[in-house]
Parts: C-alpha cells; structure tokens; sequence
C-alpha cells in the first residue's frame, strides 16, 4: 500500500503521542504527512493523537492558510501519576535533539563494563 508506513513489531519505550508531539516540537508547521511519515503512523494515527492532545490543553494551532502552525504547552504536566511533576518541556528536553547534534542515522554507543 502506498502511503503507509512501514509497520513496527515489538515494544517500545516511547509512546505514539510523545513521538507526534517531539516531532511537532522540532517543526512547529510539520505537515500531518511529514509527521505520520517520521513517527511511522497513518495519517489518520497522526490526526486522532492531535486531536487528542489539543483536547488536554497539551497543544494548540492556528491555521495560517493551508498550513497549521502548532504551538505546545511546555508547562503542561504528564497524565500520569507515575510522572507526577513532570512537565511537558522535560519530557521534549529528552526527546527533541538540538539540530547541531542531529545526523540521519542515530549512533549506537557500544556498552562499557
């Protein structure tokens, strides 16, 4: 099928909504298809968890033509009880890389004993 990605087996220790949200937070004005296409999710995915987020405060946009630009609450505290305290923005500070830093393939740091 074209258009979808492709699909992921196994767990993972992050969640589809941080992954959305940490993509958006490196491009305010990401396209619903950019952002499906990095978090390797539907459109249809992408557009359910915005929905979601925007419905708990943790995200805004504003239409500017064709082309949303979306704004995040960092101050915004996780759902969670287990994350009780922690703020949108610490979550980001972990999941968001500076440009500088960025590659096109991540690097493995080898285990030291």
């Amino acid at each position: 099928m074209d258009g979808v990605p492709e699909s992921h087996t196994g767990w993972t220790f992050v969640t589809n909504h941080a992954r959305v949200l940490a993509t958006i937070a490196d491009n305010h004005s990401a396209r619903i298809r950019d952002i499906a296409a990095h978090c390797r999710l539907t459109e249809r995915a992408v557009q359910k968890i915005i929905s979601d987020l925007e419905q708990d405060g943790y995200l805004s946009h504003i239409k500017e033509g064709r082309t949303n630009t979306y704004r995040i609450d960092p101050g915004k505290v996780l759902r969670h009880p287990a994350e009780a305290g922690l703020t949108v923005a610490s979550l980001l500070s972990l999941l968001v890389q500076d440009e500088a830093d960025r590659t096109d393939s991540p690097k493995q740091a080898a285990p030291r004993a």
